[in-house]
């Protein structure tokens, strides 16, 4: 027996909404590992022919405000067409972003790189918002436990294998090459395209009436305050993450291409490693799911958490014990944050067309990221890394005081 026909046998042991749950995830595994690698790949690459950190960034300015457009309109298309269609057009337009990179030297402009990117930033909201939305749809409501578990999981494997991306990125470059390394991670992806075409089920997600344009916008209290609260919190993220830090360790600290991609990579491996065991740390043990108390209180924690790393650095005490340790002890923190978010968005987004209120809510987390990842490489040039933690900190107290507005009811107990 092959392992092909092994693997089929094994597959088809699972019920449907089981089965449909492994696909969606393992196109989104694939997928962003290529986005991790992807990000590591041009932040390096760039900075070794000089850009400055603020160029590198506006390299990014497009996959990121793409991404706030796509999450608005994507939520609207997968209502309509299926989550099916919508993370399948976002792993194709991932391939042709892969390859417009693979051009010789003097065609990687600056336009043409921020196009790329354009393409690539619509092709990962497109995904994760299928993927997300795809949850719901395939567990019942009143297991809100399991889905809380699954959302987790899902959330978790993803930062571990963009993680690995991170440390791919930096590998790769070293090893094959800027153009090589693109090209060799579109042909992967196109074998998942094809397994992906053949293997969705076509009305997952979809809704029931189609709904209007004008939809895109939440009419809901909750899911409008927390897309508020995610949207400072991961700007808080960027703000240091996406340009200052791989920067700051290469041009300070003088580590080469694999070791900034490889500490890049540990730490989001182990912030999606905390995301999955997230519901361990708020609530389940007390027999509960998070509300808003939840997502306060660990809110509050970051900040106080980010002001201490800021502190430090500022105060040039064991630099890199303090960012290394520091930003450890953040990604942590973090991570139960992110997930926490993740669950709640789920748990108020209504049952029928699911993606509109998920696509309106990554729309908010896509628009943080465009302010963080822009004022990553102002804030860096000007002012260095203290002044961009000390932003995070500003963020992350409006995400707190945000947070205090969500529902504060219990509304589920753990069904087991």
């Amino acid at each position: 027996m092959s392992i092909l026909s092994m693997f089929a046998k094994y597959f088809a042991q699972f019920s449907q909404p089981v089965r449909q749950y492994m696909l969606v995830t393992f196109n989104y595994w694939n997928f962003t590992v290529t986005d991790g690698a992807l990000r590591m790949l041009v932040v390096l690459y760039f900075y070794e022919l000089g850009y400055s950190t603020l160029a590198i960034a506006s390299l990014f300015l497009f996959y990121e405000f793409f991404g706030v457009v796509t999450n608005l309109i994507g939520g609207w298309l997968g209502a309509r067409l299926g989550l099916n269609r919508t993370m399948n057009i976002g792993l194709g337009m991932q391939i042709i972003a892969l390859l417009m990179l693979a051009v010789p030297n003097p065609m990687l402009t600056i336009p043409w790189v921020m196009a790329a990117q354009a393409l690539s930033g619509i092709a990962k909201d497109l995904n994760k918002m299928s993927a997300k939305s795809a949850i719901k749809t395939l567990v019942p409501d009143n297991k809100q436990s399991a889905l809380y578990q699954w959302v987790a999981l899902m959330t978790g494997s993803k930062n571990t294998l963009k993680g690995a991306g991170f440390f791919l990125g930096g590998l790769l470059l070293s090893i094959m090459g800027f153009q090589h390394a693109v090209l060799a991670m579109a042909g992967v992806l196109a074998l998942v395209f094809l397994g992906s075409i053949m293997s969705l089920k076509a009305d997952l997600g979809k809704a029931k009436s189609k709904p209007k344009f004008a939809e895109i916008f939440s009419k809901s209290e909750s899911v409008n305050i927390l897309s508020a609260a995610r949207m400072f919190l991961f700007g808080a993220r960027d703000v240091w993450f996406v340009v200052a830090l791989p920067v700051y360790l290469g041009s300070v600290f003088g580590w080469n291409h694999s070791a900034v991609g490889g500490f890049m990579a540990a730490w989001v491996m182990a912030y999606g490693f905390v995301q999955g065991f997230a519901p361990r740390f708020t609530g389940k043990a007390q027999g509960k799911v998070p509300d808003g108390h939840a997502a306060t209180r660990w809110a509050l924690l970051l900040a106080l958490i980010t002001a201490a790393i800021a502190t430090g650095v500022q105060l040039e005490w064991q630099p890199e014990l303090v960012i290394i340790a520091g930003l450890m002890i953040f990604g942590a923190v973090f991570a139960i944050n992110s997930s926490l978010h993740s669950y709640l968005i789920v748990s108020y987004a209504k049952d029928d067309g699911v993606s509109l209120d998920v696509g309106f809510y990554y729309m908010a987390n896509a628009m943080g990221r465009l302010v963080g990842t822009v004022l990553s490489g102002w804030v860096f040039q000007i002012a260095g890394l203290s002044a961009c933690l000390w932003v995070s900190f500003a963020f992350l107290a409006l995400t707190t005081f945000i947070s205090l507005k969500l529902p504060k009811i219990q509304a589920y107990q753990v069904v087991s």
